[in-house]
């Protein structure tokens, strides 16, 4: 019975020293943002319509929070109420 607890007792040690582990994640030669042309989070409508122009198509705003998004002809905008939450190039 001894030789159990034992056993049981150095599985559970290992378990815990196995789990408690961390990972470095190299981040050398990465910038924070991407200059590639498209509008940053935090962005107005305005600013975005005055700085890139008329989009192609506006999609209204659906759910809560509502979400709109302006298709251009190489990216798409999607806003929060009337800010930039995210913009994505076309392929």
């Amino acid at each position: 019975m001894a030789k159990l607890r034992t056993l049981t007792l150095v599985a559970l040690i290992c378990g815990i020293f196995g789990v408690a582990g961390a990972q470095n994640l190299d981040m050398r030669g990465t910038a924070p943002a991407s200059d590639d042309g498209r509008p940053t989070r935090g962005m107005t409508q305005d600013r975005v319509a005055s700085e890139y122009g008329a989009p192609a198509s506006r999609h209204a705003a659906v759910g809560d929070p509502p979400i709109s998004s302006w298709e251009y002809t190489n990216m798409v905008v999607f806003f929060e109420y009337d800010r930039v939450i995210h913009a994505v190039m076309k392929r």
